[in-house]
C-alpha cells in the first residue's frame, strides 16, 4: 500500500475542469450542486467520529475543498443513519450513498458485492479498533444459568446477520471446532435481539458494540463472552465508492479531514464528549465513555495497519469457509492513498501513526490511596453523579473511593475497572472477582468471565466474589 499515490487514483489537478468553471463563473447558473451521501451508524459507538460528531460539529462542510475546480460548487450532505452496515451497502450500490462505515465484517461483504455488481468501493480509513477482537460479543439475562460459550449448546440464540458481530461468532465456532449447528443462531436486530432477550424468548443475543456492554448496563442482561477471547483484530472502518473517490479526491481527503478533526475533539475532553454523543445518539454516556474513553475498549485511529489488513483476509477465510461471501480482491479493495495525503495535508507522519498500536490511558492522581496512577491494566474510574471522573491506580483503591463517595452520600453514573485476564475495561458492578484471604490487606482482582475469577481465586488461596462481596472485602484494608 505504501507504494502507492493519489495521481494512480485519478488524483489530479484536472485544469481542463477549472477552466471550464471559470469560464462560466460570471453566470448565475455556473455553480454546481453535489449531493454526498453518507451513511452512518449512530448507535454503534465505534463510528462515531466518522458520522455524527462529524455531523453535529459541522466539520465536513469546513474542510469541504472550494478551491479550484470546486469554488463554484454547492454542496448538499445527505446523512443517512442505520443501524447496521448491509443497509449502508445497499445504498452504496445504489449509488445513493458514496461514503460509508461500518464493522469489519459487513466491510468484506461490501467490497465483495461492489466488485461483482461493478459498483466497486474501496477501503480508505479506519475509525475505531482493538486490536485482540474486544467490543463484540454474546448477553444472556441475568438470571440465566449460563456462563460460557459452551454452555450455550442446542440454546436460541439471535445476532443480526452480517454484522461484525455474526463474523465474530463464526470464527469463535471454528476456532473451538463446533459445527455451525452447535446452537439454533436466528438473525434479530440489536432492537428486537434486546427486546427478546429481556423478555427471555432467546437464550443468548449476539451483538456489535455497543450492545453487549449496554445492555448489561440497563440492567438485565450479563456478558458471557467477549470478541477479545478470540485474539482476532476487530475494527469499524470507511468504504467510499471508488467511481466518486477517483471523481472527486479532494472530498474524500476532506472527509478523513474531518474524521481526524472529530478524533482530536473526542479525545480532548472525553467526558464531554461522551454527553453530547447520548445527547445525540440516546447511548448511554457510560457505555460511550467505556468505549471511547482513556484506557476504552477501542482505540481511534484512522490508519490502515498492516495487522488489519492481514485480519480482513483471515476473516475473509472465515466468511468463504461457510460460503457465505463472494470472491473480493482485498488487494485492490483497500486503498490508504486518500488517509495518507490527509496526514500530509494536516501536517502529520502518517507512517509514524502507522507503526503505532498506542492509546491515550487513565491518569492522574488517586485521592484515596495517594499515588500516581499508572499501569492502565490496573487503573480504575469513578464517574459520580453531577460530578466528575475520578481516576485510582488499583481495583482495591477504586472500591475504597467508592466506599468513601458512598458515606459523602454521592451517586455514581458508572464505576469502571479492568479485568485482569482480558485486559479490558468492566463496569465494576458487572464483574466477578477473585478476593484475596488476608482481610487487613485483601487483593481485589476483577474479571468479566466467572470462570476467570475462580481460577484465579482458586489459585491464589481466595474466594469467588460479586461486586458487593468486593466492596465488603475492602472494609477492613489499611
Amino acid at each position: 500500500m505504501k507504494g502507492r499515490t493519489l495521481a494512480s487514483y485519478g488524483w489530479r489537478a484536472a485544469p481542463w475542469c477549472v477552466a471550464t468553471v471559470l469560464m462560466l463563473a460570471p453566470g448565475a447558473l455556473s455553480a454546481e450542486t453535489l449531493t454526498i451521501g453518507v451513511g452512518t451508524q449512530n448507535t454503534t459507538t465505534n463510528t462515531v467520529t466518522g458520522g455524527v460528531v462529524i455531523k453535529e460539529l459541522g466539520l465536513f462542510e469546513k474542510n469541504l475543498p472550494k478551491t479550484g475546480k470546486y469554488k463554484y460548487f454547492k454542496y448538499t450532505l445527505n446523512w443517512q443513519n442505520a443501524t447496521s452496515g448491509p443497509p449502508i451497502t445497499n445504498g452504496m450500490m445504489a449509488n445513493n450513498i458514496q461514503i460509508g462505515m461500518m464493522g469489519d465484517y459487513p466491510l468484506m461483504v461490501n467490497g465483495a458485492t461492489g466488485q461483482a455488481t461493478k459498483n466497486e468501493t474501496q477501503l480508505i480509513a479506519v475509525i475505531a479498533y482493538n486490536a485482540y477482537g474486544g467490543g463484540n460479543g454474546i448477553v444472556v439475562h441475568k438470571d440465566s444459568p449460563y456462563y460460557g460459550l459452551a454452555d450455550l449448546e442446542g440454546k436460541n440464540v439471535s445476532v443480526p446477520f452480517g454484522s461484525s458481530a455474526h463474523g465474530m461468532m463464526l470464527a469463535a465456532l471454528q476456532k473451538r471446532g463446533f459445527q455451525p449447528d452447535f446452537w439454533n443462531l436466528m438473525s434479530q436486530s440489536p432492537e428486537v435481539g434486546s427486546t427478546n432477550l429481556q423478555e427471555k424468548r432467546i437464550d443468548a443475543h449476539g451483538d456489535f458494540v455497543p450492545f453487549a456492554e449496554l445492555l448489561p448496563f440497563k440492567g438485565f442482561a450479563r456478558k458471557i463472552f467477549d470478541g477479545v477471547e478470540t485474539r482476532q483484530p476487530t475494527f469499524h472502518g470507511v468504504v467510499v465508492r471508488k467511481d466518486f473517490a477517483e471523481k472527486y479526491p479532494e472530498i474524500v481527503v476532506a472527509y478523513i479531514k474531518s474524521l481526524i478533526e472529530a478524533d482530536g475533539w473526542l479525545r480532548k475532553n472525553p467526558k464531554l464528549a461522551a454527553e453530547k454523543i447520548e445527547e445525540w445518539t440516546k447511548i448511554n454516556k457510560e457505555v460511550v465513555y467505556m468505549f471511547l474513553g482513556p484506557s476504552g475498549v477501542h482505540t481511534l485511529d484512522p490508519t490502515i495497519k498492516k495487522r488489519w489488513v492481514e485480519a480482513i483476509g483471515q476473516n475473509y477465510a472465515v466468511l468463504q469457509k461457510l460460503n457465505m461471501i463472494k470472491d473480493l480482491d482485498i488487494g485492490a479493495w483497500v486503498n490508504d492513498a486518500y488517509v495518507r495525503q490527509a496526514y500530509k495535508e494536516l501536517g502529520q507522519d502518517y507512517d509514524k501513526q502507522l507503526g503505532s498500536f498506542e492509546t491515550y490511558h487513565v491518569a492522574g492522581t488517586d485521592s484515596v490511596c495517594n499515588a500516581t496512577v499508572g499501569d492502565p491494566r490496573l487503573a480504575g474510574e469513578i464517574w459520580v453523579q453531577g460530578g466528575d471522573i475520578a481516576p485510582f491506580s488499583s481495583p482495591l483503591c477504586t472500591l475504597l473511593g467508592v466506599k468513601k463517595y458512598a458515606a459523602e452520600g454521592k451517586k455514581f453514573n458508572a464505576v469502571y475497572l479492568v479485568d485482569h485476564e482480558l485486559g479490558i475495561k468492566l463496569f465494576a458492578d458487572a464483574a466477578f472477582y477473585a478476593i484475596g484471604p488476608d482481610p487487613k490487606k485483601p487483593a481485589i482482582t476483577p474479571f468479566l468471565l466467572k470462570k476467570d475469577a475462580e481460577a484465579y481465586a482458586a489459585k491464589s488461596g481466595g474466594k469467588l466474589g460479586a461486586y458487593a462481596d468486593a466492596l465488603a472485602a475492602v472494609g477492613g484494608a489499611k
